[in-house]
């Protein structure tokens, strides 16, 4: 197979440990504003904001998330989008799983990306 860039093949998780499940997550700021609006780098830059506020709640960190699902609205440039994962995820390189899939909209006409994921944390 191929080595990948950026990302893993497969993960294997043993042993005792939690594990947290993120529901797709938006642009949306704490006063649920869009932020920006016609950008998918400055939206994901938040998407990625957010999902490390949920983490940081189970006293987790990026580096724990295993597994991203990153939903784009067809005709983005998904390599914006991965710029900003790059950035944040830095020289770790234990590179998560990641799906990307093209859709044709989400749940509001302005949002550009949307992204779950799935981290675990060791006990």
């Amino acid at each position: 197979m191929m080595k990948p860039r950026g990302y893993s093949h497969a993960i294997s998780v043993t042993g005792n440990h939690q594990t947290i499940y993120i529901g797709g997550q938006n642009a949306a700021d704490k006063n649920r504003g869009l932020v920006g609006k016609g950008s998918l780098k400055k939206q994901t830059e938040q998407v990625l904001i957010n999902i490390e506020k949920i983490l940081e709640e189970s006293d987790a960190k990026l580096e724990h998330v295993v597994k991203f699902n990153i939903y784009l609205v067809q005709g983005q440039d998904p390599q914006e989008g991965f710029q900003v994962f790059q950035e944040k995820w830095g020289d770790n390189p234990n590179y998560p799983i990641i799906t990307v899939l093209f859709v044709a909209g989400l749940g509001n006409p302005d949002w550009l990306v949307e992204i779950d994921a799935m981290a675990i944390i060791p006990e």
